[in-house]
Order: structure tokens, then sequence, then C-alpha cells
């Protein structure tokens, strides 16, 4: 999400962790939410953030909903690709 309001201004990398040592690692998922009420939270437009955009920096993604990105992400599962390729203009 932060990849897509931002327009690309911060985005995100290809997940490839490894240990260090063999051993097992320790990864740590963090969620948010932008609303108690799933309901409501699923149906909020999220786009490019208006004051990042311009002439010379056009939005490259269209507006969307938490629900969709979820759908498409949980459709098309763990590949390694970016969920938001859908989403681009």
């Amino acid at each position: 999400m932060l990849q897509l309001i931002t327009n690309d201004n911060f985005v995100s990398v290809y997940h490839r962790v490894l240990s260090n040592h063999g051993g097992p690692r320790v990864s740590v998922a963090s969620f948010f939410s932008n609303s108690h009420d799933p309901a409501k939270g699923a149906s909020m437009v999220y786009s490019p953030i208006k004051e990042l955009l311009s002439e010379e920096n056009p939005a490259i993604y269209r507006d969307t909903t938490i629900g969709e990105i979820m759908a498409h992400h949980f459709a098309k599962g763990l590949d390694g690709n970016s969920a938001l390729q859908p989403f681009r203009l």
C-alpha cells in the first residue's frame, strides 16, 4: 500500500531473506488497518497522494480498495511477484 499511495516513491523490495548461520530465522509480520470496521475499511478508496503528482510525475496506479488488493493478493498467492501489477495504469 505504501508503494501505491506514494506513487512508487517508496518501492517494496523483493523479499529474499536467508539465515546467516544455516539455522532457523525469525520473521515478524506487521499488519495495519484503516478502520475498526472491516466492511468500511475494505471499501475505502486508495490512490497515489495527489500532492506527489504532477504533469512530470503522473499517477502510476489507479484508484482501488484494500478489499480489491487483498482479493487479488490471496488469489495470486505467494509467487515472489508484486501484487500491485494489476493496479498499474
